[in-house]
């Protein structure tokens, strides 16, 4: 089966057609891309960037997504890495981690292009993946082929002499840039001041902040100095229940759409799940709104999981009768509703791990996911809920060029797009990470 790229290069030159005749399921039958500019490589937009002086996401989900100033801008890449085939390219970069051996490490996301998963040396969601880096005590490089705040938590969590490498520094997350650390303490203040700081009877404080892993290291100090936790889509019930015992309500952020599905769920009335719009007083809700609330949403989302809607699983169930349709809880709450089943990256994989009789799914995530798992599970019929080939933007600036350029700098002794986290803020992280950690579903 075609990767996502492969077959957005073919969509690109005109050959939809063929590709589509070549195979009767999964990428292959897609005829269309959101972005043709996503056939070139991640070093054009490189160029653009810095010829504009204004960072962007680059084609793909995210696109019209406004990146903020302060968003990171990848240099330019030697031109030998922009000019290199892809055989030469694979050459150096297994040539390079043979020479560094168990020095170097490298992590792949799942939501990562095929052609660079393949030299990973392990493959999981940004936690699994921080976590998989602690066990190669060994490497002095832990090279994260994912997005920035990914690369930020593994820095938290790995030893100070450890080198966490992004080889492209423009590989940020749009829903992660929708709360940065101005605008939710200014929230904070608001709610503060709305509800004070003392406890309850029960011993709760009026309002526990709760970030989601998709967060800034600032974002997850801030949770850590006032009594708050990360959270990850798979055990965000359980955090939710953690908060809950400590906390008369909840400040979650920056994903409204995990918030709202997790908590509803959980039998918390729509009612009282108030969105705050940072751009708003008191996020644009009344006073007794937010005091009756159990949960207070920030105006965020993933631009990948937002493309998924109810029109496509009609679809899917009129042309797949018995269709299996399965989101990521960051989808809108209509769309995980008409799903038969909603659950993280890693409960996608097992429910499709699971099926013993061959099955047809439709799955609401990201498409170079969806088109790996429909390889490694033949025997059954898997695609994506989106007929439109459109990848993560930021994720897919990480291509194989800069793997190489980075690896091949390490083997010279030099250390290229090194992602540090400041004491101030990695300590008071690292808490609200534990904290985390400590909450298993």
């Amino acid at each position: 089966m075609s990767s996502v790229n492969t077959a957005i290069q073919l969509i690109t030159r005109e050959q939809a057609a063929a590709l589509a005749a070549s195979s009767a399921k999964g990428i292959a039958t897609a005829a269309s891309t959101c972005s043709p500019a996503l056939a070139r490589g991640p070093w054009d937009y490189d160029l653009a960037e810095a010829l504009a002086g204004v960072p962007a996401y680059g084609p793909g989900a995210s696109v019209a997504d406004v990146a903020p100033a302060s968003t990171p801008r990848q240099g330019q890449l030697p031109e030998e890495y922009k000019l290199a085939s892809d055989a030469e390219l694979d050459v150096r970069i297994r040539a390079a981690k043979a020479t560094l051996g168990d020095r170097a490490v490298v992590l792949g996301h799942f939501y990562q292009r095929d052609e660079v998963v393949e030299y990973a040396d392990f493959v999981g969601d940004s936690f699994q993946l921080a976590n998989a880096a602690l066990t190669r005590p060994d490497a002095e490089a832990i090279i994260f082929c994912g997005v920035h705040f990914m690369a930020e938590t593994a820095d938290i969590l790995s030893r100070p002499d450890q080198a966490v490498i992004l080889p492209n520094l423009a590989a940020g997350c749009s829903m992660a840039d929708m709360a940065d650390i101005d605008s939710v303490t200014e929230c904070w203040e608001q709610l503060e001041e709305l509800f004070g700081t003392e406890p309850d009877a029960d011993g709760r404080v009026p309002v526990i902040p709760v970030t989601y892993m998709n967060s800034s290291a600032a974002l997850k100090g801030f949770c850590g100095e006032r009594g708050g936790i990360v959270c990850t889509s798979s055990n965000a019930a359980t955090v939710l229940e953690w908060a809950f015992e400590r906390g008369q309500r909840v400040l979650f952020f920056p994903d409204q759409h995990l918030g709202r599905n997790t908590a509803k769920a959980m039998g918390v009335p729509l009612g009282q799940m108030p969105m705050w719009n940072p751009r708003k007083d008191l996020g644009g809700n009344e006073e007794q709104t937010l005091l009756e609330s159990r949960v207070i949403l920030w105006h965020g989302f993933c631009s990948v999981h937002k493309r998924f809607n109810v029109g496509q699983i009609e679809k899917a169930r009129a042309d797949f009768p018995g269709v299996q349709v399965i989101v990521h809880p960051e989808c809108p709450m209509e769309v995980v509703d008409a799903a038969d089943a909603a659950g993280s990256t890693d409960f996608i994989r097992k429910a499709i791990a699971a099926a013993t009789e061959p099955t047809t799914f439709a799955v609401g995530t990201e498409i170079n996911l969806v088109n790996r798992l429909a390889a490694e599970y033949p025997q059954h019929t898997i695609f994506c809920l989106d007929p439109v080939i459109c990848p993560c933007s930021t994720m897919y600036r990480i291509h194989p060029g800069y793997l190489a350029w980075v690896l091949e700098a390490l083997v010279r002794g030099e250390v290229i797009n090194r992602i540090t986290v400041e004491e101030a803020v990695a300590a008071p992280a690292k808490v609200a990470l534990e904290r985390m950690l400590a909450a298993r579903p």
